[in-house]
Order: structure tokens, then sequence, then C-alpha cells
């Protein structure tokens, strides 16, 4: 069955993934009638939206087979596509990280930093993050019994830890904190730089391109430092690398920091808030937890999965195969689609309900395979420790007004989660 116009069109819109419940509506639609099929939207090349759990998994196992170079590895219109080429020398992307590279080269970009991002290595910033949880909670206590949960404390908490990581001073969180949202939010009105909807193509780059200058200005002058003068840091790491016995080149580098100082601390920020406004609503799994700390943990992995902040990845077939029974050609692109695979009925019992006990819960919101998220341990430490430093101080928490969510398709998540709490 071909998907509809107006299913494919739900898969696309950036305000469909800012109202849930049509972009959740349209996936299950998808998963039922047309788990694997071609979307054709007006202004984009067909490609195929990959719906379910086990054929998304299928898709990450399958590195050479599926490409993330190939092809824009986000979904972008022809004219986008067409601009970026003739800007990028023939690439289709801005930025060369480990999210548009396949290997030889992913292996070794990924394990210039992957130490970093090891538990055992991780074991060592504990306490320092606790530190850093309380003082945030403290603050929200000096709100009194109001704040915007997400604007005070999901943003901010989560940027400061990879900040100091990368070796970012506290004083510049800021302006990160905003370029990231630009980055992420060229969608939205309301967190892009020009403050209106975007229409046009060449506008919106522009506003991309401009974004991604400014973080390469800044740590361009932070590369130099380091290699005068190197720290105990991440980005020492990144300037004095180097892959295939070479210093890293300077898209890749920049790309490298920009990817560790943007998804280093949004995702986590997306689920953390998206966790709150989960309990605000389900006044029981917010008791449970309360009562029983032991469950924090599952609680971040149902959090992972409930908010899925990393919407969708794009592959590309580099031969001809086939998946689920579908013919795929070589050069195909295909949509994997989180938050469906995440939602999905043959993995997830009762997968719209927010269980803070759910066990076993195989998100597939990190990805999977060579490309899991080179983070993910970061971002589970950071929510475990917020959330034993929080709970056993939150006495009660309610929504105070309409959370909204943000404009875009690719990373996005709550905008903003206006609570009434009590704390001691």
């Amino acid at each position: 069955m071909a998907i509809p116009a107006d299913i494919a069109f739900d898969v696309v819109d950036p305000k469909a993934y800012a109202d849930w419940k049509r972009s959740h509506e349209a996936f299950a639609w998808l998963r039922k009638n047309a788990p694997l099929d071609v979307a054709e939207v007006e202004g984009f090349d067909p490609f195929w939206v990959v719906s379910r759990h086990a054929d998304i998994l299928n898709v990450e196992r399958q590195n050479d087979l599926f490409h993330n170079e190939d092809r824009s590895a986000t979904l972008t219109t022809i004219d986008a596509d067409k601009r970026v080429r003739e800007m990028m020398g023939g690439s289709p992307n801005i930025l060369r990280s480990l999210v548009q590279m396949d290997n030889p080269d992913h292996m070794q970009y990924r394990r210039l930093t992957q130490s970093w991002f090891m538990p055992q290595n991780l074991r060592g910033l504990e306490d320092r993050i606790r530190e850093i949880a309380r003082g945030f909670i403290d603050k929200m206590a000096a709100k009194g019994t109001e704040c915007d949960f997400a604007r005070d404390v999901a943003f901010l908490y989560p940027l400061h830890v990879i900040m100091e990581v990368l070796g970012v001073p506290a004083a510049d969180e800021p302006r990160m904190l905003k370029l990231t949202q630009e980055l992420f939010g060229t969608q939205d009105p309301d967190v892009n730089r020009t403050g209106k909807e975007m229409q046009d193509t060449g506008e919106t780059l522009n506003m991309i391109n401009a974004t991604v200058l400014d973080f390469m200005t800044y740590f361009s002058a932070m590369t130099e430092d380091r290699r005068k003068n190197p720290r105990d840091d991440l980005a020492s790491v990144i300037a004095n690398g180097a892959v295939h016995g070479q210093p890293l080149g300077h898209l890749e580098a920049m790309s490298y920091y920009i990817i560790a100082a943007t998804a280093g601390h949004d995702t986590t920020s997306n689920t953390t808030a998206g966790a709150l406004w989960a309990l605000a609503e389900n006044p029981d799994q917010f008791r449970k937890v309360k009562d029983d700390l032991s469950l924090i943990p599952s609680m971040v992995e149902e959090s992972i999965r409930w908010e899925t902040p990393v919407k969708h990845f794009m592959r590309t077939a580099t031969a001809d195969t086939e998946l689920s029974g579908k013919v795929i050609r070589k050069n195909d692109w295909l949509f994997l689609s989180y938050p469906s695979g995440n939602r999905d009925e043959a993995v997830f019992e009762d997968p719209y309900a927010f269980k803070a006990d759910r066990s076993p819960n195989k998100h597939v919101a990190f990805g999977y395979g060579a490309h899991v998220c080179l983070g993910q341990h970061l971002g589970r430490m950071e929510m475990r420790i917020l959330w034993e430093e929080l709970l056993p101080r939150l006495q009660s928490v309610e929504l105070n007004g309409k959370p909204t969510r943000t404009q875009a398709n690719f990373v996005s998540g709550p905008k903003a989660v206006p609570i009434r709490f009590k704390m001691n």
C-alpha cells in the first residue's frame, strides 16, 4: 500500500513533531498499514519510511549496506540538497561528524574520544556531576513553588556538564545554548535566529550556515589555544588528535566540536524535561518512583523511550537488497523513525503509557550498532544523578499551564514545561 499524502506529510512536517498526537497517529497508521513503504512529498526525493522496531535494527546493524555519508544524513529538500552540494564541493552534508561518516573513517574518528565516554572513565566525574545537579536543584527550590522546568533546569544542567567536559568556560554557556537551539530549531520561529517561519530554502540554509560559522569561529580559537596549552579536557583531545596518522582536517575537527557541544546536552535536556512532564501528568508513576528510588534507572530508560529526542536519521542503500519482503534499490534513501520504533506494539506492551518500571525496555532512541550514540552512558548518568538528588526533595509536582514542544523533525523535545511544585 502506498503511503497516503497526508500521512507522508506528517512524517516530514516539523509542526507534527510539536503536536505529538499528529506524528504518533501517523506512525501508528504506518506500522499497521504500510510499515515499510515509500513516502512521496512535494519538494523531497521519494524515501522509504522505516517505522517498525525490527526493521530499524535491521538497517542499523548493516553499516556497509546502509550508509550515512552518501546522501544527506538528515531529511532535506531537493533544493537544499542541491545548494549544499554546490557549497560543499559535492558533499551532501554541511558538517562531517561521526553522524555523517562511514567506515573506515567512522571507526577511527569514534575511537579518538570513545574512552572519554566509557562508564569506567565517567565514574570519575560522578561526584562533580552530583555537585552540579544539586546546584540546579537548589536554584529550583529558591524559585519557591513555580518554575519552567525545561528552561530553568533541564536545558541548563546537561549543558553545564558537557561544557565542563569539553572545556568551555561557564561564561560561554548561554552562547552555546543559543547556538544549539538555533541549529536544531531552524524550523521553529521561537528559537531560530530570524524569529519567523522559514519558507525559503536559501534563507534557511543561510541561517544554518551563519550558526555553523559562529560555532566554527569559537572552536577555531579554542583549537589554537589547546594546541599551545593542552589540558585534561575533550577540546584538547580533538585539537591534538590524529586519524590515519594525520591531524584532523578543519571541517572534521569543527564538526567534532559541534556535535559534542550540541548533541552532548540537547538530547539529555529534552529527555529530562519530557520525564518531568510525564511525571506531572502521571502522579501514580511519580509516587511509585519517589517511594522506591531503585526504580530511577528504569525510569530513565522509559523517559528516553518516551521522549525519543532524535526523531530520525537517513540511510542510503549501497546495493540492491531486500528488507521485510520489499526490494530496496541501490541509492534509495531510508528514513529511520525512532519515535515510531519506540511505540511499536510488537515490542512494547501498552506503548502509549509512561511506565517508570517498564522492563524489558529495548528502545532504539540511542540508535544501534556501530552508530550507537557515543554519549549514551554520560546521558544516562546525568539523568540518574539528577533524579537521585531531586526526587527525595520533591514532595509534589503538577503542570502549571500548557507545556509546548519545538517544531523540528530532526532533534526536538519540550520547549517549555511550566510546573507548580513543593520541595523540602
